[in-house]
């Protein structure tokens, strides 16, 4: 049977696998649009914290967030290998996200993603909708509408 990357058959899901700190996230791959290194970002005055400004990308304007900012963990550190997540998503437009780091992408089974249970006091778990197993790793899996429904787009 041959591997095609675009056929995903019974319920299976793919996800980017990102680090921020010493965390892996995954990043349901149909929103990702492109992933591009780390640029100058445009400060933008008066946006909340968590915007880091604007790049240009391709002649598209593409509003840049911290998810570490919006996360409440300490600030990003940019390295050679900081990414920026461009998302597509259908009633928010284009918006991009700073990783540090993208390392793989992981297909996941319905079998292999457990829910998480909602806590109102944990900031982080807002943006968290499973984790996933793979292998002997654990990646927490955003909940990507989450993250973008509680932004107001520049």
């Amino acid at each position: 049977m041959a591997n095609n990357i675009s056929v995903v058959e019974d319920g299976k899901k793919q996800f980017i696998v990102v680090k921020i700190g010493s965390e892996q996230y995954g990043i349901d791959i149909s929103y990702v649009d492109n992933i591009v290194r780390m640029q100058k970002i445009t400060r933008v005055p008066k946006v909340q914290p968590y915007f880091k400004g604007i790049i240009n990308l391709r002649g598209e304007i593409v509003p840049v967030m911290s998810i570490r900012t919006k996360m409440d963990l300490e600030p990003d550190v940019f390295t050679d290998v900081t990414r920026i997540i461009i998302l597509k998503l259908e009633e928010h437009g284009v918006l991009g996200l700073i990783v540090d780091e993208v390392k793989e992408v992981v297909t996941l089974g319905p079998d292999e993603i457990d829910k998480v249970a909602y806590d109102a006091k944990n900031s982080k778990s807002n943006f968290i909708n499973g984790v996933g197993k793979h292998g002997e790793e654990l990646i927490s899996l955003f909940d990507t509408n989450s993250i973008i429904d509680e932004t107001e787009t520049v």
